[in-house]
């Protein structure tokens, strides 16, 4: 006799395989989306500690 093929088998193993992608997809767009962030906030802090030094030398050519 031949073996019969298991397709209920074949078919959770494809179906665990996408899950498994679709986590990992996952993960990357949210470590992707921490690191820009990470980066805009270390940005704004960066603008924040620097002198307008352009607003000053605006102001003193208008007066």
């Amino acid at each position: 006799m031949a073996r019969r093929v298991n397709y209920g088998f074949e078919k959770r193993q494809k179906e665990m395989a996408k899950k498994k992608k679709q986590e990992e997809k996952r993960q990357r767009k949210l470590e992707k989306k921490e690191q820009q962030a990470q980066e805009n906030a270390e940005q704004t802090a960066t603008e924040e500690n620097a002198e307008p030094a352009t607003d000053v030398e605006e102001s003193t050519e208008e007066s």
